[in-house]
């Protein structure tokens, strides 16, 4: 079969809804200044689904560094990769203050997380090695993972007995090939919000099990531990992590990601990732922007907001007989029985009836029967906002009850 002809016949899993549903459910737009009130379809929104955990993306000091490095700059400099011309002063400054901040020997930027993370498993893995990993892995760790011409090992979430089992399964083999082990694991998993069990992983090694740890802390970093260098400092395991992930694009409200390790792991990485060696440096604007928003982090205030809302939304979700999960994070996964047709009636109703404005995953997201509306507070969120959304998601919850989300909508658009 021609390889148009398959596509036109099979869309996927989410682009067979596309004509129903694109741009209302899926490739919505958002506008106006990123906040906690956006423009939807010419209507103002009370939005929950903005990766901007420290409020930056429009703090005046953010903003003005911004606008200074696009002005001085550009977006064309440096033009080239790392490697070949696109080093700078600006990003050699950026990954020593990165791996001062998170106490670890050193530090490597990547012009985003996803390619890079994809990047840095399969420059470290060879074919002798094994790799463990935990089932609910961001997709850009599972899609590493694939490129992994050895043996890889999946364990059920958070299950560290089962863990053990993969890594026993490891041992022997690692023991025929001479090659190691790499567990990998978040520090915040996003959809669920609950940690990875980091402190439980690391004492295994005391148990006899010799692996390397990676841990990917996107929505971590900046949320979690006094300093707020992630769920490793938070459990007190942080000096145990081999190899750390980052990313801008959640508490820095930017573009970009970094690897922290040791100065042997960064210098190997930086001459071995592909997707950075062959790929134009980060633009200096955005580099000289994460230094300034890397400051503010530093800084107790916005994370001290960023907790005073999650804290607030999800004891009252949670008084208000809603079910959050394990979560353990800013992340607030509100889980309900449902149908994908009320999924999608929720959606609507919430937006047009309510303004709020908030991802709902469904199946094979979650299990069937499953609707996960998943909320991202943030430090720019106000208690009036909680205190709105809690009373309309006990709405919402009636109305579920009462069997009134049953009829499927038709076409948004």
């Amino acid at each position: 079969m021609d390889i148009f002809e398959r596509i036109a016949g099979n869309r996927g899993p989410l682009g067979q809804y596309s004509k129903d549903a694109h741009g209302y459910y899926t490739f919505p737009k958002l506008e106006g200044e990123i906040g906690s009130h956006m423009m939807f379809r010419g209507k103002k929104v009370l939005t929950w689904s903005i990766n901007n955990y420290l409020g930056l993306s429009n703090h005046p000091d953010i903003r003005k560094a911004d606008i200074d490095a696009a002005t001085e700059w550009g977006l064309g400099y440096p033009m080239g990769a790392r490697m070949m011309s696109g080093q700078t002063s600006k990003h050699e400054q950026l990954e020593d203050e990165l791996a001062d901040f998170m106490e670890m020997e050193s530090c490597y930027l990547l012009n985003y997380g996803y390619q890079g993370f994809m990047s840095a498993i399969d420059a470290l893995v060879s074919r002798n090695d094994v790799i463990v990993y935990d089932s609910e892995c961001h997709a850009c760790l599972v899609d590493g993972v694939r490129l992994h011409q050895g043996k890889r090992f999946v364990f059920p979430h958070n299950d560290i007995d089962k863990c053990k089992t993969q890594l026993d399964r490891a041992n022997k083999i690692v023991a025929e090939t001479g090659g190691g082990i790499l567990l990998i694991t978040e520090g915040v998993f996003g959809m669920s919000g609950d940690q990875g069990k980091l402190k439980e992983i690391v004492e295994l090694r005391k148990q006899g099990y010799d692996f390397r740890l990676m841990v990917d802390d996107a929505h971590g970093f900046g949320t979690l531990g006094e300093k707020g260098q992630g769920a490793g400092e938070e459990q007190g395991v942080h000096q145990e992590i081999d190899i750390l992930l980052g990313t801008f694009a959640k508490s820095m409200a930017s573009v970009g990601a970094f690897i922290c390790s040791s100065e042997n792991v960064i210098n190997y990485l930086g001459y071995n990732m592909r997707s950075q060696v062959f790929a134009k440096s980060l633009p200096m604007p955005l580099v000289v922007g994460a230094i300034k928003r890397l400051d503010m982090l530093k800084k107790a205030e916005q994370k001290d907001k960023l907790w005073t809302i999650t804290n607030a939304l999800q004891k009252g979700l949670i008084d208000a007989g809603f079910n959050l999960g394990k979560t353990n994070s800013c992340v607030t996964p509100v889980m309900i029985s449902g149908t994908v047709d009320e999924a999608i009636a929720i959606t609507h109703d919430l937006r047009e009836n309510h303004s709020i404005f908030t991802s709902i995953v469904v199946y094979p997201v979650v299990p069937k029967g499953m609707i996960l509306l998943r909320l991202i507070p943030t430090a720019s969120h106000s208690l009036e906002d909680v205190d709105y959304t809690i009373e309309t998601f006990k709405k919402v919850k009636e109305k579920l009850n009462a069997g009134e989300y049953g009829i499927k909508l038709v076409n948004t658009h």
